[in-house]
């Protein structure tokens, strides 16, 4: 059963059926399926991190105090703070050039290599619910080339991800300038687009309560009751799985260390599912001596053009969303500019009253939007990790050499992109500042494709469409690493669709043994 308590319950299982590894949003999808379709299954997830939320893997904006969370963001920062305890939040973003966000820690070294762009903003955080306990909850559905051609039931499965992650397009829809927003980005953007791409409400993993607080969602969504009940399901925190365990080609297992102890435990599991991260998960792989030819290539970041914009038009007793709003997004809503073929890149359109960054003037609560485009990368099997055969991180694990570059048709991207945002931005009102800004590589903390799945083993892809990793019966890979397409749109709901494939087919096998014995 998943409590407050669980987590820190010793000793570890000798034997489960099923080891999962990471309790981010794939990883909880995976319980939660297990749950419900064998509930018979006896279930163990493990997370590096420690538990900073109660219930656990709930999202920081849920904690109700600005010390609470600030504690929670701190705890999910690696082994090592990037800002000094007692620190200014706002120090996070000193340095322009390799950003920190609040909850996040940055790849101290091997995130470039000479010549060659690499992912100076690459992120992670460590924590009992992943990123999604600092994510901004957005869920668009992939369109055109971002959709996985080979997969017919896609959309079946994003359905059922959207129920997992509690998407809703209207929880903030009716925010008092949404529909100014949106009114005036359609005028300047629909042209040309099929309907279900055009300007809309972005989907987001939220809900509204009776008293208008917004209830964003974590992995505790994704968990559930129906894994929180389970008495057969136990979620281990600070537990590093530093090896998975294989018997020939079939998984037998896995090697966790206890970080409150110091000790190693073998665990004996008929299938072990990698659910940490499109760069953890391949880590392990490599440290665990299974290298597909495909393990960590593939990478891919959306490299990200921000704009920011003061809305014209807007009278100065715009009605307050709800006196219990705490958001940033509550007045004018989230925005989202659908990626197409011919626009390969997304948009998401959302208030920034609350930034950091000082803004001269009065401002009308709403009226300060900001526009983040994300652009689909061009793949190359060359965007890789590398992992090193004799050093290793700071938790024991082998240490990461990013190689990463831009094509040319990356560059005609942004370019395009630029002058979408542009277009946008005038839209709406008074840009603020004369060009958007282009983030640094990695700081979409959006990674894809060093798992990523295909139909042949081919060496082009690391697992199957059900998520088995090739030649390993009984391994599972899962999360964003596991999209092979190109993507613009944010990636959460289609890592959680995908992770539903492969829980669905390990409970058949797991019922259809039962059932034999």
């Amino acid at each position: 059963m998943i409590t407050t308590a669980v987590p820190s319950a010793r000793p570890y299982p000798a034997v489960v059926d099923v080891a999962i590894i990471g309790s981010g949003p794939a990883g909880a999808a995976y319980a939660r399926i297990l749950s419900e379709l064998s509930p018979q299954a006896s279930i163990a997830i493990f997370e590096a991190g420690p538990t900073i939320s109660d219930p656990p893997g709930s999202h920081v904006k849920n904690i109700a105090s600005v010390q609470g969370r600030e504690v929670a963001q701190r705890r999910s920062e690696g082994k090592v703070s990037a800002v000094p305890s007692g620190g200014n939040l706002a120090e996070y973003a000193r340095d322009v050039a390799r950003p920190v966000r609040p909850g996040t820690f940055l790849l101290d070294d091997g995130w470039q290599q000479p010549g060659e762009t690499g992912l100076p903003g690459l992120a992670f955080s460590s924590n009992v619910g992943g990123m999604a306990a600092h994510w901004t909850g957005a869920c668009p559905r992939p369109g055109g080339s971002e959709r996985i051609a080979f997969l017919p039931n896609m959309d079946e499965l994003l359905s059922e991800a959207e129920r997992l992650l509690s998407v809703s397009s209207e929880a903030l829809a009716g925010a008092p300038l949404a529909d100014l927003v949106r009114s005036r980005l359609s005028a300047a953007l629909d042209d040309g687009r099929a309907p279900d791409r055009r300007v809309q409400p972005m989907p987001l993993a939220v809900r509204r309560t009776d008293d208008g607080r917004f209830i964003w969602s974590g992995a505790d969504v994704v968990f559930g009751d129906e894994t929180r009940n389970n008495p057969r399901a136990r979620l281990f925190d600070e537990s590093v799985v530093v090896r998975v365990l294989t018997d020939g080609d079939e998984v037998s297992g896995v090697r966790v260390r206890d970080d409150k102890s110091g000790d190693e435990h073998e665990i004996a599991a008929r299938y072990v599912v990698v659910a940490a991260d499109a760069l953890r998960g391949p880590q392990l792989l490599f440290a665990s001596g299974i290298r597909p030819e495909a393990l960590g290539r593939y990478l891919n970041d959306q490299p990200q053009i921000v704009h920011a914009v003061r809305l014209t038009g807007v009278v100065d007793d715009v009605p307050a969303a709800s006196s219990s709003d705490t958001t940033i997004t509550a007045q004018s809503g989230v925005s989202w500019v659908p990626f197409t073929d011919e626009q390969p890149f997304h948009g998401q359109v959302m208030q920034l009253d609350a930034s950091p960054v000082p803004i001269s003037g009065d401002v009308i609560p709403g009226s300060i939007v900001g526009l983040g485009w994300f652009c689909a990368k061009d793949l190359q099997a060359s965007d890789r990790v590398v992992f090193s055969e004799d050093t290793t991180d700071a938790y024991g694990l082998p240490a990461m050499n990013i190689h990463y570059t831009f094509t040319e048709r990356d560059e005609q991207t942004l370019s395009a992109a630029r002058q979408s945002v542009v277009a946008a931005a005038r839209s709406l009102g008074e840009p603020l500042g004369d060009e958007p800004l282009t983030f640094p590589a990695g700081a979409s903390l959006h990674y894809q494709g060093t798992l990523r799945m295909g139909t042949s083993n081919d060496g082009t892809a690391v697992c199957d469409p059900a998520g088995q990793v090739w030649d390993v019966r009984g391994l599972f890979v899962a999360g964003n690493g596991v999209i092979p397409t190109p993507t613009a749109c944010n990636p959460t709901l289609t890592g959680v669709a995908l992770a539903v494939a492969g829980a669905r087919q390990i409970a058949e096998s797991i019922n259809s043994t039962s059932t034999e014995k």
